[in-house]
């Protein structure tokens, strides 16, 4: 699933392509929306909220998307209509034509009702205002459920919006935590969430998640997608693991909760880096 700062570079290409143009086509290839048309209206911008996509269009409507496991954006010259099955969506005007592919969402709404769709998301690390008050608010969410493994909350998005599978492994890798420690065990939460915020920054404005600061192909990580290769810093084996509810033997002292229906999203940490709790 794409990542917060994916999501950012995807809804500022958007924003480029479409913004400030009436819209020449509107095509919504998913059937509760089938008949609605935004022919002539201008869009007005291109916001990101998490990993959730909000297009503003004149007249106090939004269209609503998420690219969940597999969808994508594509921005290129106005043609015929693609035919390709995976389109849901379909936006263009004189000079750009943006096309959806496998979008896990599509929506028409009202602006004055966004919160309804994303009124739920933690505070966004991504958010152009982001500030000592909302990483507080972001700790804050986290604090409300002590008893968690912190790898499944910061996956939460309720939580906190925009960190998914490589950012939580990164993260933790980095602050030296165990994914199975619980929230309450977490030594500098604060501190862990503004490196969250500073790593989906770094990376925003261009292609692929880097977190060790090298730029080479296949250098780009610390544990994430590493099993079985030796840690970076010290040369013990990298582990994987589901972020289940158990955590794997020796991965913790004493289990986390995980609540119910969190799923068992992979999970990669050098043992002796990130001891157990």
């Amino acid at each position: 699933m794409p990542e917060g700062d994916v999501v950012w570079l995807t809804a500022r290409r958007l924003h480029e392509a479409l913004a400030g143009r009436p819209l020449t086509r509107a095509q919504f290839r998913v059937p509760r929306f089938a008949t609605a048309d935004l022919r002539g209206r201008t869009v007005l911008e291109v916001v990101p909220r998490g990993k959730h996509l909000l297009i503003r269009v004149e007249g106090g409507l939004t269209i609503h998307t998420h690219l969940l496991m597999e969808g994508r954006w594509q921005i290129r010259r106005p043609g015929p209509p693609p035919r390709d099955h995976r389109v849901r969506l379909v936006l263009a005007n004189a000079e750009n034509e943006a096309v959806g592919q496998s979008l896990g969402l599509v929506e028409l709404l009202r602006t004055a009702e966004e919160d309804a769709a994303v009124g739920h998301l933690g505070p966004d690390l991504l958010d152009p205002g982001w500030d000592a008050a909302l990483a507080a608010r972001a700790v804050a969410r986290l604090e409300e459920q002590p008893d968690r493994a912190i790898g499944e909350a910061l996956l939460d998005q309720t939580r906190l919006a925009g960190i998914g599978n490589v950012y939580k492994a990164e993260i933790l890798f980095l602050r030296g935590v165990n994914p199975w420690t619980p929230v309450s065990d977490v030594p500098d939460l604060p501190g862990l969430v503004e490196l969250a915020h500073r790593l989906l920054d770094a990376n925003k404005a261009r292609h692929g998640h880097v977190t060790t600061g090298n730029l080479g192909r296949g250098q780009e990580h610390w544990v994430y997608g590493r099993a079985g290769r030796p840690c970076r810093r010290c040369g013990t084996r990298v582990e994987r693991a589901p972020q289940s509810s158990a955590p794997p033997a020796g991965a913790g002292s004493r289990t986390a909760r995980t609540p119910s229906g969190a799923g068992d999203r992979t999970t990669f940490w050098c043992p002796r880096c990130q001891p157990a709790p």
